[in-house]
């Protein structure tokens, strides 16, 4: 029994030469064999062969050149080349492992399966050491996948190893697939619904600035009446503008409207009268504030005299005790004349 080395050959050429031997070497049992099928490189008819290190097969490989499976790879225990290895996930040469398939890898030496790739991860050939995550605009929620999906329009995935999209906001859009972001609706268009794939104008009456997200009514004395406006304009003067998408109304002759009126100023109905850029008062006005202010004196003049005659009538009746003489002290017939009346006896 002899033994081949095969370090320094050519895979495919050693490959060859074992398969021979084996052929050559091997006494087939259909008590023992395993129906496993390999092709003869150098054109023989495909034999099954034997799967034991203990059979004659075997022992004509030399099998101290056993190798552990490279990293992307994993051991094949339906061919010789690995079986007669004493080791599982041990080949003669490593291209007798097999590769992992797409969706799959391996990122260690020796190993006897492939392992998935995980949720937002993939890998799209064979014989991989590792996954690549999903790029930013794309996900995968399944294991064990060659590829990632791009998020559909409307929708967006900023970070990478996604396992699924986001809706874009309100204000904002994504008309593409595999968007990474959403962009904010340019000035003067809105989007009113999440996922949106486009914005809509912003309508008469409303405005929005290219740095807001939605569309907002034109202030007091304002108005806007074009659709897609950044900003609404001011009511000029002479009009005025009581809603924010009509034009501008001319103010009436007897009125005020100065620029950013909602609604015409009028001087007070029959006392007052518009000159020019102010009220002044009416005749009748002026009339009544005459007979008014001429009544309000004679009111004041009237209570003026009748506090100064009460005023009077209390000093007097202060000063009466004052003002009261005493008689004098005098006799009369010998008695004083504040005395008591004395009886004689005449």
């Amino acid at each position: 029994m002899w033994r081949m080395d095969c370090r320094g050959v050519l895979p495919a050429i050693c490959a060859a030469c074992f398969i021979g031997m084996v052929l050559s070497q091997t006494t087939l049992s259909p008590a023992v064999t395993d129906t496993t099928f390999m092709e003869n490189v150098t054109g023989l008819t495909v034999t099954p062969v034997v799967l034991s290190s203990t059979t004659p097969g075997c022992s004509a490989f030399n099998t101290s050149t056993c190798e552990p499976c490279a990293p992307g790879s994993q051991y094949d225990n339906n061919t010789l080349l690995c079986a007669c290895c004493s080791d599982p996930g041990l080949c003669l040469f490593p291209g007798a492992c097999l590769p992992c398939n797409t969706g799959f890898y391996q990122p260690l030496a020796g190993q006897q399966q492939c392992l998935p790739c995980s949720r937002g991860s993939y890998t799209n050939f064979t014989g991989s050491p590792l996954c690549h995550p999903c790029p930013a605009g794309s996900f995968n929620n399944n294991t064990g996948e060659d590829s990632c999906t791009s998020c559909s329009p409307g929708f967006f995935s900023s970070r990478q190893s996604a396992t699924s999209c986001a809706p874009c906001a309100l204000g904002h859009f994504c008309n593409s697939s595999g968007c990474p972001l959403c962009e904010t609706c340019p000035g003067g268009s809105e989007s009113l619904l999440t996922a949106a794939r486009e914005c809509t104008l912003c309508r008469p009456g409303m405005h929005k600035a290219p740095h807001q997200t939605m569309c907002q009514i034109c202030g007091s004395g304002l108005y806007q009446i074009h659709w897609g406006q950044e900003s609404c304009d001011v009511c000029p003067d002479n009009h005025y503008c009581p809603s924010p998408d009509v034009n501008p109304i001319q103010c009436p002759s007897d009125a005020f409207c100065p620029e950013g009126s909602l609604a015409p100023g009028y001087c007070m109905e029959t006392f007052f009268r518009k000159a020019g850029e102010t009220c002044e008062l009416a005749p009748v006005t002026i009339a009544l504030l005459v007979i008014g202010g001429g009544v309000a004196l004679l009111f004041v003049i009237l209570m003026v005299l009748r506090r100064r005659r009460d005023t009077d009538g209390e000093l007097n009746m202060a000063r009466a005790p004052l003002l009261r003489k005493e008689r004098p002290q005098g006799r009369y017939y010998g008695i004083p004349c504040d005395g008591e009346p004395v009886y004689a006896g005449w």
